[in-house]
């Protein structure tokens, strides 16, 4: 049997989500009520369960973030919540919180969140043999370490294809809460590492000033697909359930693409879901937000990663400016640039500046503001108006499940058949007095043009096959009636016959990888305390959040390196010369000061926060 790759996309709302299904999406995650990792994203049970029914239509999946850590007064209502989404018809729950483990559950699959901080192939066959069903792994992970987790176990392995990245390990980010009481594992993540910084040595030296030195490119490692089904995944997610239709819509379609091509003629490999996607626009990552591109660490530590002009989106590198013509301006593949666009650049300052474009005339564009440009500055699209509309538009992806349909005559009258690329049969039948055409000729040719009027079904008649014994004539009522009747029938049938995968919690008593937990493991509730204990661990911190104090604490660890982007690290730059650096190395955000540690054996920079309260 072939195994199913699943192209994982984002939905904010029930309107995102379907628009995801449309676009091509294998499965949809979606934020429930409460005690999802983005507050600003929840829905009602009503939406997510319209949701799940959509997406079954298709064989699509539908998992609920429940990915937050909770508190011991919301246990509770936490364990009812999860009650009503597997009685929505949930597939799966994404999970961060151990405590969920020590529910009284129904048979829910789970999924460990990568905010659960997978990146171990010990915790990660832990988390299998605790009753994970799949594990969605950290973005830190090279190919390497991937394959070693898929032989060490078989779970089920998710990898973050695009999207923005957080800069910490997922689930050990701590900035925002000994900051400002804004919890990241609550979900209310402040963004601190998208704000501008100053980098000052030991001496006082300013070495950068206003910079955004932990804001860091997004992710796109589409290139990488083959590689990473190689290694062991199995699902590809797309980053994204705070952001807008277009790059929803762009990006499942974007990637269905890449992934199709990969699964095209595949002994091994088959796609995940029905149907088949039709676009009324050329899905281009690019061309929706983002901030710059890298492979983040897939092959290892290669190419800088920081975004350090701003955290905007940067858009499509469009051309050089040539000149400044008058007030408009002569820029390479101005001809691609459209009224009503915006462009970005970087000033003389070494700032992002940006203009409206109010017109092209000739291949000059005359923006709503002449600003001073330098002959070769890079000019990028920050936001594409036309394609935003293009891709906005309802009918701009289409998802159609191929059928064959069958229409022969019955003692009686005449009948339909349909049968769905998924081998589902359905009939209906209709009364009606055989007649036989004016002239007897054939009206074959009309009936199969009515017969293939699918509209707005989730359906295409790529075959039509008409049995007659003569030249019947054929009401065009009846033709209609036939062809509504039966594909109402092929959806109940579709959705009668979806089968949700239960996946129930045995409990088990194996160790842990450590004994010793502190307050990274983000035990927050005597149920998450309970679970470790029973695994073993002796010694168990409370989370963060609930620290007494918070000063002189580590708030984030990353893979990402300042050292790295400056070219002063001595690993990967030691052939190069370099002014060595006054450490400690300190980042200063108005009366906030952070100071940078760095543990060159496992590459891993750490930030400590001196004055928090």
């Amino acid at each position: 049997m072939k195994k199913k790759i699943e192209l994982l996309a984002p939905a904010k709302d029930l309107i995102h989500g379907m628009a995801a299904i449309n676009s091509g999406a294998d499965a949809v995650y979606i934020g429930a009520s409460q005690f999802g990792a983005r507050a600003n994203a929840g829905n009602s049970i009503a939406d997510v369960e319209a949701l799940a029914k959509y997406a079954h239509l298709y064989g699509a999946k539908v998992f609920t973030a429940v990915n937050t850590i909770i508190y011991d007064n919301e246990l509770e209502t936490c364990r009812k919540m999860i009650y009503d989404l597997y009685d929505a018809g949930v597939d799966a729950l994404i999970v961060q919180d151990m405590g969920i483990l020590e529910m009284d559950l129904p048979p829910i699959t789970l999924h460990a969140s990568t905010q659960a901080n997978n990146r171990s192939a010990d915790k990660i066959k832990f988390l299998a043999d605790a009753g994970i069903k799949r594990v969605v792994l950290a973005r830190e992970l090279n190919l390497h370490q991937i394959k070693e987790i898929s032989k060490a176990t078989d779970v089920e392995l998710e990898f973050f294809v695009s999207g923005a990245l957080c800069v910490a390990f997922s689930g050990n980010c701590y900035m925002s809460v000994a900051g400002g009481d804004r919890s990241a594992n609550r979900g209310e993540c402040a963004q601190n590492c998208r704000l501008p910084y100053n980098l000052i040595d030991s001496t006082g030296k300013t070495l950068l000033s206003s910079s955004h030195l932990l804001s860091i490119k997004d992710l796109d490692v589409s290139d990488q697909i083959p590689n990473l089904i190689k290694a062991g995944i199995t699902s590809f997610k797309i980053e994204g359930r705070l952001k807008d239709m277009v790059y929803v819509k762009n990006n499942v379609s974007f990637l269905r693409k890449k992934i199709d091509a990969v699964l095209e003629g595949s002994s091994e490999y088959t796609k995940a879901s029905s149907g088949k996607s039709f676009y009324g626009f050329e899905p281009s990552l690019d061309r929706s937000f983002n901030r710059g591109y890298s492979h983040y660490f897939v092959n290892k530590r290669k190419s800088k990663i920081g975004s350090w002009d701003s955290p905007k989106s940067k858009g499509q590198f469009i051309g050089k400016l040539i000149q400044t013509n008058g007030n408009a301006y002569l820029i390479e593949n101005g001809n691609t640039i459209n009224k009503g666009d915006g462009l970005s650049f970087i000033n003389e300052n070494g700032e992002t500046s940006g203009i409206q474009v109010n017109n092209v005339i000739d291949n000059l564009v005359y923006p709503n503001e002449l600003k001073s440009i330098n002959k070769g500055t890079e000019i990028f699209r920050s936001s594409d108006l036309t394609f935003a509309k293009l891709v906005g538009r309802e009918d701009s992806a289409v998802r159609k499940i191929n059928t064959k349909l069958l229409l022969s005559e019955t003692a009686d009258g005449f009948q339909l058949l349909v049968k769905d690329e998924d081998s589902y049969e359905c009939i209906a039948s209709c009364v009606q007095p055989k007649e036989k055409t004016k002239n007897n000729e054939s009206i074959i040719p009309n009936i199969k043009t009515h017969l293939s009027k699918t509209g707005n079904t989730p359906y295409s008649a790529e075959e039509i096959e008409i049995q007659f014994s003569e030249n019947w004539f054929m009401p065009i009522s009846k033709i209609n009636e036939l062809r509504r009747s039966v594909y109402e029938q092929l959806s109940a049938v579709r959705m009668d016959n979806y089968e949700r995968e239960e996946f129930p919690i045995i409990k088990t008593s194996h160790p842990y990888p450590v004994t010793e937990l502190d307050f990274t493991y983000n035990v927050s509730n005597k149920l998450a305390r309970k679970f470790y204990e029973r695994h073993g661990a002796k010694k168990i911190d409370q989370a963060f959040e609930l620290q007494a104090s918070k000063k002189n604490a580590c708030v984030m660890t990353t893979k990402y390196c300042i050292k790295y982007e400056l070219e002063t690290c001595p690993k990967y730059h030691k052939n190069k010369v370099f002014e060595e650096l006054n450490e400690p190395l300190v980042l200063t955000q108005g009366d906030r000061k952070y100071e940078l540690k760095f543990n060159c054996e496992p590459c891993e920079m750490e930030i400590w926060q001196k004055d928090a309260k």
